[in-house]
């Protein structure tokens, strides 16, 4: 190290001289002064990296300067020097947020490896904001994947509603970037120096998700051999992305609901409430006013979480941004692999244009990569897209004059049968792709005569669920 300044502030001359002289000889820049007013003054004009404050000085004492610097940049590193140590003097010191409290007994090793470890903690604290500055500043250059006009409104909700700490529900088919609107609702907001954390709660069976989101005590249950802190306390000062809200049982809602109208969560098995700081943003894919009415999904809840909802648009309703998205996908498979850019056949883009996307913003991606790795030369043909992409294209082009001769219905019942063809009849899946919640897809099978598949998915899927959860 080399340069670093130091601020030290000690009233006997000897010490002051002594530890001038043992930190100029490790490189630092040393800047003393004998009493805490001077000294504060010059932190005021100058950056320094580390403050070093007797404890007992004439006027302002230790503790006082600690505060003030505290005030000042409350990043700082202050280590506390005293010559009679006490452990309530220490305990004090911590509570204010000193660095550390030091002995003046204390050996030169000892003094010049706390004031590197300081040194090395405000460098550490300095790179970190640089880096968020940076990301911040990445975002804002970044060019808006999406010209449409669906999805520019989208950015103008983000916008209005990022710097509020206000609950928000984002909603809209799978695969259309919920998470990345959460995310770029975290980043425009007064948190985003604070953690963005997020979980799946339909990845989770009941039990596990109880303990990820709220914590547990030890002993509470079998393999609790220690007290874990649950993710909404790991967010604290940041953005919590609950996804897939819908999935939740009856018991996780009721928690849900505690932590929205008492900010506060209890660990299981625990008793004690513990405060919790942070934006909670949740998103699904279902229909949770539906789920309301059916008793699926708690009322009390939905209307806490859907104070701004903001509703993501599927691909199909915003084709304008096709072109857009697909550049953007194009430009970072390419680079990822080391290869030139690639570009799009017309026939390939006219294929892209003319499929539905069911999967969304997800499935383009996917069809981009996989054309990516599997066309070695500079052109993308249709050749390379997915074989359901051609096949969809054909379909469409071969039916058009008889589509138009069937009622609404029976085109329902078309598209279910060829989505549940596609995910090779599990209803969750398919359910996720139609934007529908599972009862509802389960209602429409037996409406068109899809009984028996419909009861045999069931099994299987209650069958695969069980086998998850035993596991």
């Amino acid at each position: 190290m080399a340069g670093e300044r130091i601020l030290v502030i000690e009233d006997e001359e000897g010490m002051r001289e002594f530890l001038r002289i043992l930190l100029a000889k490790e490189g630092y820049e040393v800047v003393a002064f004998e009493e805490g007013a001077g000294a504060i003054e010059r932190f005021k004009e100058e950056n320094f990296h580390v403050v070093i404050t007797d404890i007992k000085m004439p006027g302002l004492s230790g503790m006082e300067v600690l505060t003030r610097m505290k005030e000042i940049d409350p990043s700082v590193p202050v280590i506390i020097m005293t010559g009679h140590g006490s452990m309530e003097t220490a305990i004090e010191a911590v509570n204010r947020d000193a660095f550390a409290y030091l002995l003046k007994q204390a050996r030169n090793d000892e003094i010049k490896q706390l004031v590197k470890k300081a040194v090395e903690m405000r460098m550490l604290q300095k790179e970190n904001r640089l880096l968020k500055q940076q990301l911040k500043k990445n975002l804002s250059d970044r060019p808006t994947i999406g010209k449409s006009q669906k999805i520019r409104q989208v950015f103008a909700l983000v916008d209005k509603v990022a710097e509020t700490d206000s609950t928000i529900l984002v909603f809209g088919e799978s695969g259309t970037g919920k998470e990345l609107i959460a995310r770029e609702i975290h980043l425009k907001s007064s948190r985003s120096d604070g953690p963005f954390v997020s979980i799946n709660c339909g990845a989770l069976p009941e039990t596990l998700l109880e303990s990820e989101l709220f914590g547990h005590v030890r002993g509470s249950f079998t393999g609790a051999v220690r007290d874990k802190e649950g993710l909404l306390a790991v967010a604290k000062g940041g953005t919590f992305f609950l996804d897939e809200v819908g999935e939740t049982s009856p018991t996780i809602q009721v928690k849900l609901l505690r932590v929205l109208q008492e900010r506060e969560i209890i660990p299981v098995g625990g008793t004690k409430p513990i405060k919790v700081d942070v934006r909670l943003i949740a998103a699904t894919n279902a229909d949770l006013e539906h789920d309301v009415e059916t008793g699926k999904f708690r009322a009390d809840l939905f209307y806490r979480l859907n104070v701004i909802p903001i509703r993501v648009p599927p691909l199909r309703e915003r084709k304008d941004d096709i072109a857009l998205l697909v550049e953007h996908f194009l430009k970072v498979y390419c680079e990822g692999a080391g290869r030139p850019i690639k570009t799009l056949a017309p026939e390939a883009f006219e294929l892209l244009m003319r499929y539905d996307w069911p999967g969304n913003v997800r499935e383009l991606e996917n069809a981009v990569e996989r054309a990516v790795i599997l066309q070695e030369e500079r052109v993308i043909t249709s050749e390379d897209l997915p074989e359901k992409l051609r096949a969809r294209a054909v379909d469409r082009s071969e039916s058009v004059v008889s589509v138009s001769n069937l009622t609404l219905d029976e085109l329902e019942k078309e598209y279910l049968f060829k989505v549940l063809e596609e995910t090779g009849w599990h209803k969750k899946r398919a359910a996720s792709i139609l934007g529908i919640n599972a009862s509802t897809l389960y209602r429409k099978l037996q409406r068109y005569g899809f009984e028996k598949e419909a009861e045999e998915g069931r099994q299987a899927e209650d069958l695969v669920g069980s086998a998850k959860t035993d596991f």
